[in-house]
């Protein structure tokens, strides 16, 4: 089973929230085919704009949204 990831970040309004200041300036660092490399790549990011309080940059599961989808359908 295929567990993707994406990694992206942007410049949050606030530091202690996550509310982004512009969505469309969203760094999409990428999709990664497993967690330890999508953490790797998050890593990165986050040392390489650590200087930046208000950056930020997470990690989205999205193979569980996949999951969730097919659970929807299956029922109906």
């Amino acid at each position: 089973m295929q567990r993707l990831h994406l990694v992206f970040g942007g410049e949050l309004v606030d530091p202690a929230k996550t509310v982004f200041r512009d969505v469309n300036d969203l760094h999409i660092v990428g999709i990664f085919p497993d967690y330890a490399t999508a953490y790797d790549a998050w890593k990165a990011e986050a040392q390489r704009t650590v200087d930046n309080a208000h950056m930020r940059y997470f990690i989205a599961h999205l193979h569980r949204l996949r999951d969730e989808e097919a659970g929807e359908n299956a029922g109906g």
